[in-house]
């Protein structure tokens, strides 16, 4: 075992660039340089690339639609595998509750999760599907949250999602959660 950390070691260093040490300082075991040389500087472009964050208002979503036919779609080539058939089996989170919303609780799905529609384009974005989070298109995004919004009951078979229409979805249990409004910061009161 010792040799081979030895080796590795031994590896380690004869393949640094000259002048450097695998300890991240100069080769004279002096200061570490101020520049590593690494990176790039963040332009307007790149930082607008990945402002991808969308507010309960709308704000941040991309022009684009889906339907809840396309929807349906989408839902079963991209989330079948980890939410089921009909969005209630998993083996992941269940999307879908059958129960009346007017019970409380009808559980801990879509329509009972979150009080704001958009927050469903603001986290399918970015992490959906699990495997290749951020690789379906503004479209294909508000055709599934048609198709979920539709299997909870919440739009009608012919809704249309875009930036207008998901803002103007009331959730329902939006008015159910509590805004956390401490202050004194890491101070619990």
């Amino acid at each position: 075992m010792r040799r081979l950390a030895l080796a590795a070691m031994v590896l380690a260093v004869g393949c640094a660039p000259a002048g450097s040490s695998s300890a991240g300082g100069s080769a004279d075991g002096g200061e570490p340089p101020e520049l590593f040389g690494f990176g790039s500087s963040a332009s307007a472009e790149r930082i607008a690339m990945w402002d991808i964050d969308v507010r309960p208002d709308g704000e941040g979503l991309p022009s684009g639609s889906g339907t809840v036919a396309e929807g349906e779609q989408v839902y079963l080539a991209q989330c079948i595998a980890c939410h089921g058939p009909t969005g209630t089996e998993g083996p992941n989170d269940v999307l879908v509750t059958r129960e009346p919303w007017e019970e409380w609780p009808a559980g801990r799905t879509v329509g009972g999760y979150w009080p704001y529609a958009t927050t469903l384009y603001d986290y399918i974005v970015k992490a959906m599907p699990q495997l290749t989070p951020g690789t379906m298109t503004a479209d294909e995004t508000y055709a599934v949250i048609a198709y979920i919004l539709y299997l909870n009951d919440l739009v009608p078979e012919d809704a249309v999602m875009n930036a207008e229409t998901l803002p103007a979805i009331e959730m329902p249990y939006r008015d159910r959660f509590v805004p956390d409004d401490r202050t004194g910061g890491s101070v619990i009161r």
